[in-house]
């Protein structure tokens, strides 16, 4: 196939492609270029909030695209100001400075922990981080990623990062010092196998940052906005984080991140000229976040994500009681992991061959990620497939 072999032959290989060329996508299905339909679980990374070819986004973006795509952030748009407003308000958080990425998203979050920590004199620099966690692939990212494939081949880099273990509130105080400027996880671990923090790890590192003037960094670019059920994760906890990380299901497929600070952060972190960018916080960008927010709150997005997420916890522990394979589940909302005793590669790909698109969380383990629209009868489909493939 001419397109297959373009992409194979010009793009750098940094990417493990399936072996198909997607040409259209409809609510939670997409379509390659022979006109096979394929039921979609991962949602372009948990990107594809509202599902493919809503015809409200696409308005909205063909209208701003008449209107204007881009000033830089020399100036305001009124996409930004709206776009930021609502951010806000939903996340709860108070500021807003927007991104192209989630891993841009996390560099700000850094730089703007280490600001803070410079404005307020007190010489600290240090992060603590999770085991198995993942931030991004930019070097400040990769850096807090407890993962050591990611950061082997990029050493040395960024220098005071301490790595504790999710959920083992002592192993984060045993790292605790007064160099220690914030503690970054992330609420539910992506591509650590979609493994949840506790309550009482959330509420234990809160202590102890509001002990220590420690600012408390969460991470939620794969399970924020509406993905486990909740707008946003810390959300079922009522634990604000001090500075907050969120990209991928905001825009619902155009290119945005963002990170999002208190007012307490925000009196002594980032000043004018410390942190820019050209592209991010863009009008086109902007709509589809302004749009995206207020089509999840109309259409009961969330409320539908805990509910078919709570059906999809159900068959995935009836799945597991009927086949072998099978070990265990995890996750939250429409954010779970299917633990297995064989490679799921395996499994995905012959889950491909059928109709039915996976990725894995770990050599042996399946995520499940789909649209925020899916539907319960989808979720059983899902399993049919699921059930033939293995």
């Amino acid at each position: 196939m001419t397109y297959k072999k373009d992409a194979q032959d010009y793009l750098v290989h940094t990417y493990n492609q399936f072996p198909i060329v997607v040409e259209r996508g409809e609510g939670a299905y997409l379509y390659d270029t022979e006109g096979r339909k394929y039921l979609d679980f991962v949602a372009g990374y948990a990107v594809s909030s509202l599902g493919y070819n809503n015809k409200e986004l696409n308005e909205a973006l063909k209208t701003q695209v008449d209107e204007l795509l881009h000033i830089s952030n020399l100036y305001y748009s009124k996409p930004v100001g709206k776009a930021a407003k609502e951010l806000a308000r939903v996340s709860g958080m108070d500021r807003v400075f927007f991104t192209n990425s989630g891993g841009e998203a996390v560099e700000g979050a850094l730089k703007a922990a280490r600001r803070y920590a410079y404005t307020k004199g007190n010489g600290r620099y240090e992060f603590i981080a999770m085991q198995h966690s993942f931030h991004g692939r930019s070097m400040g990212a990769v850096a807090v990623t407890g993962h050591d494939a990611y950061r082997a081949p990029f050493e040395p880099l960024m220098q005071g990062v301490k790595f504790a273990e999710l959920n083992d509130l002592d192993s984060v105080k045993a790292l605790v010092s007064d160099k220690t400027c914030a503690i970054i996880f992330e609420p539910v671990q992506g591509e650590g196998g979609i493994v949840p923090a506790t309550r009482e790890f959330i509420e234990g590192v809160r202590a102890i940052c509001d002990e220590n003037d420690i600012l408390m960094i969460m991470d939620e670019v794969q399970c924020g906005m509406g993905r486990t059920g909740n707008m946003f994760c810390w959300h079922e906890y009522g634990i604000r984080p001090d500075i907050m990380t969120m990209a991928k299901a905001i825009g619902s497929g155009v290119p945005v991140g963002a990170f999002g600070i208190t007012d307490k952060v925000a009196e002594f972190s980032l000043k004018p000229g410390d942190h820019g960018t050209t592209y991010g916080g863009g009008p086109l960008a902007c709509t589809a976040v302004a749009k995206t927010v207020e089509i999840m709150e109309r259409d009961g997005i969330v409320a539908n994500a805990a509910k078919v997420g709570a059906y999809l916890e159900q068959k995935l522990d009836e799945f597991i009681a009927s086949h072998d394979c099978a070990v265990s589940r995890r996750g939250k909302g429409l954010m779970q992991a299917l633990q297995l005793n064989i490679p799921a590669g395996l499994v995905i790909g012959k889950a491909l061959e059928n109709g039915l698109l996976l990725i894995n969380a770990g050599p042996e383990a399946i995520r499940f990620i789909p649209p925020l629209i899916i539907t319960e009868a989808q979720v059983d489909e899902m399993i049919e497939i699921l059930s033939k493939s293995v």
